[in-house]
């Protein structure tokens, strides 16, 4: 009995025992590789590498973070070798902690260095972004590789690989991809801005939040432009009208190419019969929110506004996708705002806000309806040009949420505060810090400067 007591005791020392010196040891070797690479000593983490994820491959998902960034840096600095490595690295943590990787994101990261290194030929760089986009769309969100990968295309269409067809198709593609990412960062910033506004001192998280929103909707708004200047000549009046002419008859029945056909036609202001054609087959094939939007631009180039308004509103009200509906009320405040009607303009221009927080040119209309209505606001020639502060406060949420127009908002801004009091003025009239109330048509308040 008391044999079988100190074997059963050895067999536990032996797996509890020996189960604690595993933990150790990869304890151990875990240190030794992710210290250095922490402090950016690849060099010397290298070494340490290899033997970590040979006894201890799942000791921790750092070991695949570091790894990775570790490769990455060999690779920018010319050791193109460490390709092999870094894709093995991604195939290990996929093994390992496959729950809490973001494929896309991963692999179109994989294929940047790639592109970066000048390694493969261009079918062989736009195939890596293409695998990734469409292993995990939603997590490739790289501005700069949404970028690689239209300019490719765009590349590849120019040495005859590629249908021309196939990069409008791409196209329609990454422009949604990025007008959804806007769309999700301007709604989360304008909320931390709103709080701000409301005097409500913003938490060190919600501040860094802030910055981050801020800097991501400024590198898609030019990615944005840079893909539309990609595109360049290929997506011209001259280039597009002869092309969807010539493939008319055998796409009428498609009702996608339809649809890209005539958004194209619509966003370049291309004047053609063509389109209205375009419109009216895909009217045939599939009644719908979408294209309502688009037959309300036909009613308005005819001068028909109500008939217009009724199809903008049709398209605003049934139409799911956000992006689709703010356009639709875009149109509205639009035609409101030309007729005169600025604050039905203003309440269409902000329901196209709520539905896209992104669409900086809505803060740019409403900006300029503010400041035209200088002369008509206030009883003192103070009160007047303190619109132009309330313009301005426009302006510049145009420029925080819609990189694309955000040179132009800025300038805007600056122009309107140009235009308001002066410090000299200010203090001559003793209004620092003072809340002027409008009770024109624009309404509100603002808050003069402190000195």
């Amino acid at each position: 009995m008391k044999t079988k007591a100190i074997l059963l005791a050895a067999i536990l020392f032996v797996a509890f025992g020996g189960k604690s010196f595993a933990q150790d040891e990869c304890h151990t070797l875990g240190s030794l590789f992710t210290e250095p690479a922490k402090a950016g000593n690849y060099q010397g983490a290298l070494q340490h590498y290899k033997p970590l994820v040979d006894k201890c491959p799942s000791w921790s998902m750092a070991t695949y973070q570091y790894g990775a960034k570790m490769f990455e840096d060999f690779i920018e600095k010319g050791d193109k070798s460490k390709i092999t490595d870094l894709e093995q690295n991604l195939a290990m943590r996929m093994k390992y902690y496959a729950a809490k990787t973001q494929m896309g994101r991963e692999m179109a990261n994989i294929a940047q260095v790639k592109y970066d290194a000048s390694i493969g030929t261009k079918k062989e760089q736009f195939d890596a972004f293409d695998a990734a986009f469409k292993k995990d769309e939603e997590s490739f969100t790289s501005p700069k590789s949404l970028y690689t990968y239209f300019s490719l295309a765009v590349d590849l269409e120019e040495e005859g690989v590629m249908d021309v067809q196939d990069v409008f198709n791409l196209y329609d593609t990454i422009i949604d991809k990025l007008e959804r990412e806007e769309i999700d960062l301007s709604g989360k910033l304008m909320k931390l801005v709103d709080k701000e506004d409301a005097g409500t001192t913003l938490t060190s998280k919600e501040k860094k939040y802030l910055g981050n929103y801020e800097t991501n909707l400024s590198a898609y708004g030019k990615v944005k432009g840079s893909v539309n200047g990609k595109l360049g000549n290929l997506a011209n009046c001259e280039n597009l009208i002869p092309l969807y002419e010539k493939l008319f008859e055998e796409n009428k029945n498609d009702v996608n190419w339809l649809k890209s056909a005539a958004t194209k036609l619509n966003d370049k202001e291309c004047e053609t019969p063509l389109f209205g054609q375009l419109v009216q087959q895909w009217y045939t094939l599939e009644p719908s929110a979408s294209v309502a939007f688009f037959l309300g631009k036909l009613a308005e180039e005819k001068g028909n506004m109500k008939e217009a308004t009724d199809y903008y509103n049709q398209a605003a009200e049934l139409n799911p996708k956000p992006k689709d509906k703010a356009k639709a009320y875009f149109s509205l405040g639009e035609t409101n705002r030309k007729k005169g009607s600025l604050s039905t303009a203003r309440n269409y221009y902000n329901k196209a806000l709520e539905e896209n927080p992104s669409l900086g040119i809505a803060y740019l209309r409403i900006a300029k309806m503010y400041a035209d209505s200088a002369n008509n606001c206030g009883t003192t020639a103070f009160e007047k040009r303190a619109i132009y502060w309330k313009a301005a406060e426009m302006a510049d949420r145009a420029a925080r949420v819609d990189g694309s127009i955000a040179g132009t908002a800025n300038a805007t801004a600056s122009s309107y505060r140009g235009y308001a009091p002066s410090k000299t003025e200010i203090f001559s009239a003793s209004m620092a810090g003072k809340t002027i109330t409008f009770s024109c048509w624009v309404g509100g308040s603002v808050k003069v400067p402190n000195l």
